[in-house]
């Protein structure tokens, strides 16, 4: 099992609900979520726009290409009973990733707290620590 939330990710006009993982070896200097093409498309940004930047990635599976545009969306958790505040976001566009995932800066940024990795527990670190909550589905 992972951690999984729902997002929701703002971006001029447009607004999406989506399952993101929150991935901690997604290191990151600013709160990034990287999104895979489709999802992309449906937010404005694939083709990628003028503003992206193509870079290399390194990751566990070795260098990947990804498209990176600063300042692009802006998101928040969305769980029921409560919601995170909105965070400006650097969106990360990679052809290779088939879900979103919340890099440690930003999951750091919606103040997440992940009570047990394996079971897929987490909370809002201003919750009681008896408020555990459940990963999403996939």
């Amino acid at each position: 099992m992972a951690v999984r939330v729902r997002l929701r990710i703002m971006r001029e006009d447009r607004r999406l609900d989506v399952v993101a993982l929150l991935n901690s070896g997604y290191e990151a200097d600013s709160p990034q979520l990287m999104i895979p093409v489709d999802l992309a498309r449906v937010l404005g940004l694939w083709p990628p726009p003028p503003l992206a930047r193509e870079e290399v990635f390194e990751t566990a599976g070795g260098p990947i290409r990804v498209w990176v545009v600063r300042n692009a969306a802006e998101v928040k958790v969305i769980a029921g009973d409560a919601e995170s505040k909105t965070v400006r976001v650097d969106v990360v566009v990679s052809p290779l990733a088939d879900e979103p995932l919340i890099s440690d800066v930003l999951a750091g940024e919606l103040e997440l707290a992940v009570e047990d990795f394996a079971k897929g527990l987490w909370r809002f670190r201003w919750e009681p620590k008896e408020k555990v909550r459940e990963s999403e589905k996939k």
